[in-house]
């Protein structure tokens, strides 16, 4: 296999797209912000037929996906092929408990806005995550270094998009954009040499990078070689989530209304765009393709403590 194709990609993507809308509701998606190549999209939180906001379902929903962000899926195909062989759900269980021990029980955590950024890639943008560096975690009290995510796609001319990410979930949207764009940018503008930002991951996917068959990940890898002509055919991209507190989302006593809601982050959005503009030009971005993800949260705060939860953590 000399190259991998977009389709190949494709059929590696975990999970049921249309599962998110339960929980996050689409304001508004492929914003583009004028002398930039970000295309900026944002989500809010859904509600229930009582107009109360889910956070805690959300955070359920996150860990119920938490094998699929944190586990090989070389690793995953062997245990479902297991459990058919056996008629049992045991070995897929027992990776299910795995994933969620290696999450941080950290009140500070950002594993939850990482957790978030690989459901909004995978499952709203379609770019399969390609290097679980989670699984390589020796000490479930520090995160890992590097980028949040790896992600991937092909284009039609044969270049391997190499999606880089990185999350933010901070209380100020301005505070959460500058530092989210600022981590990012390192990935994006080194230039690529042993002490670059990026080596060690790319270290890692010439080595690590796991696309559930043998076959499919030794032609990823070869992108990674540096004595293959593939190597020059990598494009470094984005792909970066910023969650923060929004003050439109009801109270635990008030019915709230989700026509209102996305009204209101439609407005902000303004706002927001305009903190992405000024530092994309800061960190001098402009010409590189990313992924923007807004996410306004009821509360920081309560979602870290409700995905603390919902991992065991109390």
């Amino acid at each position: 296999m000399a190259a991998i194709t977009s389709e190949q990609l494709d059929a590696i993507l975990s999970g049921d797209p249309e599962e998110l809308g339960v929980y996050l509701h689409l304001v508004d998606r492929d914003i583009q912000i004028e002398d930039h190549k970000v295309t900026v999209h944002c989500h809010c939180l859904t509600t229930d037929a009582n107009g109360r906001v889910k956070v805690k379902r959300l955070a359920e929903f996150m860990r119920n996906a938490a094998a699929d962000y944190a586990i090989p899926r070389n690793r995953i195909e062997e245990a479902k092929e297991r459990d058919a062989r056996f008629r049992s759900t045991s070995a897929v269980s027992k990776l299910h408990q795995e994933a969620r021990g290696v999450f941080t029980d950290l009140a500070t955590t950002g594993e939850g806005g990482e957790l978030l950024l690989f459901l909004l890639a995978e499952r709203f943008l379609g770019l399969p995550h390609v290097l679980c560096k989670m699984d390589l975690k020796t000490d479930t009290r520090m995160h890992y270094h590097g980028a949040d995510g790896v992600y991937a796609a092909v284009t039609d001319d044969g270049r391997l998009k190499l999606y880089w990410g990185e999350s933010k979930v901070y209380g100020d949207p301005t505070d959460a954009i500058r530092d989210c764009l600022k981590s990012l940018a390192p990935f994006l503008l080194e230039e690529d040499h042993e002490g670059s930002s990026r080596e060690r991951d790319l270290l890692l996917l010439s080595d690590k990078a796991d696309l559930g068959d043998p076959d499919l990940s030794a032609a990823f890898k070869r992108y990674f070689d540096t004595t293959s002509p593939l190597s020059n055919s990598i494009e470094y991209c984005g792909v970066a989530l910023v969650g923060f507190d929004a003050d439109f989302y009801p109270s635990s006593e008030i019915k709230g209304v989700l026509e209102d809601m996305v009204t209101a982050a439609k407005t902000g959005l303004e706002s927001w765009k305009g903190a992405v503009g000024r530092r994309l030009t800061a960190e001098k971005l402009q010409q590189f393709e990313i992924h923007l993800l807004c996410l306004p949260l009821p509360s920081v705060e309560k979602f870290r403590e409700a995905f603390l939860e919902a991992m065991g953590h109390s």
